[in-house]
């Protein structure tokens, strides 16, 4: 966390680790009348990892797929804008 923390925006990991932890907390579902909205994104967030009950082992595995995902995206990107 204390890593992640220190990158730049833009860096993989760091989108990686938001994009894990947009899953995780359901946050496209949130709603701003709702009980987590009222809690704020970073209790939500940890208690959404407290709640789900997974393993460290099992957590990175969610933040390595999603990192490649964001290689993915990001490449993708990346040849658009070459190609323009």
């Amino acid at each position: 966390m204390e890593t992640i923390q220190q990158l730049p925006d833009d860096h993989e990991d760091k989108l990686a680790f938001c994009l894990t932890m947009v899953r995780l907390s359901e946050c496209m579902k949130c709603d701003l009348g709702s009980y987590k909205a009222s809690l704020g994104c970073a209790s939500c967030a940890r208690r959404a990892v407290n709640s789900a009950k997974l393993s460290d082992a099992a957590l990175i595995k969610r933040f390595e797929k999603a990192r490649a995902e964001v290689r993915e995206f990001l490449s993708k990107r990346d040849k658009r804008e070459e190609a323009a």
